[in-house]
């Protein structure tokens, strides 16, 4: 029996009401993740990567709402629970990492202040061990000299610190779950290494399912097992990153990594692709990169957007990259 997975997002349809009609910023997402696993998810900047996790996590800002499909974690319905059962789920079997450590951090208390009383209203902990989990928390997050800095203020840290301390505090109730939206954007390249790395122990040894959110292949192509590829609020492919990375299926993933830097090695302009993802009160009929694609056809400009296909299928697309074999649904 195929062991139940940390995280389950099922048909996923996040919709946000307007006076032009209603937006789907997440359309029909599918997912799972399991212990110790390190779901990627990337895209352009509007294509409902963080709007997947802030859904996940019970914090989408009105009037943005769930209207459609399941979250499960550890099997448990989740999607619907609001006020005291979602606060105790949040931080217990739930943590966040954000991209910018001071909006996560509270600059008028210390580092231990927030930790402990973290660890108290989820562990129930006295006061002496609420504070020797906090230390033990900054130690293995790799701040130096714990014990003497556990009394200093977010502002006294640099960047790269901070976010490790934000890791802590994300790590310190023991959740089965991490979502990590851009935790390494705000840092310079040697210490985004750094927080990868980190990352990527912690979720080995703790066995703690991540859902990183970036818009980096690079960094998903170091810190993921599997990726998801979004775009327009739908998912473009899912699978392995060394599948999706070596032999990209959908053309908007192909795109994505020829943009990298490394694969424009050799070429006098950085590789990019045409055009921009169309609004949400705008998609196109039929699949939504087709006015973007090199590959398109009068059969992608019609009926409705393929999906990746429940049995075996690996990319949204009607004529994917021939390197690998993928099924959609209409």
């Amino acid at each position: 029996m195929t062991k139940t997975p940390v995280l389950s997002v099922r048909d996923l349809i996040v919709e946000i009401p307007t006076r032009r009609g209603v937006l789907r910023p997440v359309d029909r997402v599918s997912y799972d993740i399991h212990s110790g696993q390190i779901l990627g998810v990337v895209g352009e900047s509007g294509a409902g990567k963080s709007m997947t996790g802030n859904a996940v996590i019970g914090l989408l800002d009105r009037p943005a709402r769930i209207t459609s499909g399941e979250i499960l974690l550890s099997g448990e319905p989740i999607h619907q629970l609001q006020g005291e059962p979602l606060r105790r789920l949040r931080g217990k079997r739930m943590g966040m990492i954000f991209q910018d450590p001071l909006t996560s951090l509270n600059p008028l208390l210390t580092v231990g202040e927030q930790l402990t009383e973290t660890i108290q209203e989820h562990l129930g902990l006295s006061n002496a061990d609420a504070r020797n989990r906090a230390i033990a928390a900054l130690e293995e997050v790799g701040i130096p000299a714990a014990r003497q800095r556990i009394d200093s203020y977010p502002h006294e840290f640099s960047g790269g610190m901070r976010q490790r301390v934000v890791i802590a505090l994300a790590l310190c109730a023991e959740p089965e779950l991490i979502i990590a939206d851009e935790p390494t954007t705000a840092l310079d390249v040697s210490v985004q290494a750094q927080i990868i790395a980190l990352l990527k122990r912690l979720c080995r040894e703790r066995g703690v399912a991540v859902m990183l959110v970036t818009h980096d292949m690079g960094v998903i192509a170091e810190a993921a097992d599997r990726v998801a590829v979004m775009y327009a609020g739908r998912l473009a492919e899912l699978g392995a990153v060394r599948d999706v990375v070596m032999s990209p299926s959908h053309p908007y993933t192909a795109g994505l990594m020829a943009s990298t830097p490394l694969a424009s090695i050799g070429q006098k302009r950085l590789r990019q692709i045409p055009g921009s993802m169309p609004r949400l009160g705008a998609l196109p009929d039929g699949c939504a990169f087709h006015p973007r694609c090199e590959r398109a056809t009068d059969q992608c400009k019609t009926g409705g957007s393929p999906t990746i296909a429940s049995g075996g299928g690996r990319a949204a697309c009607i004529h994917p990259l021939p390197a690998a074999k993928s099924e959609v649904t209409q």
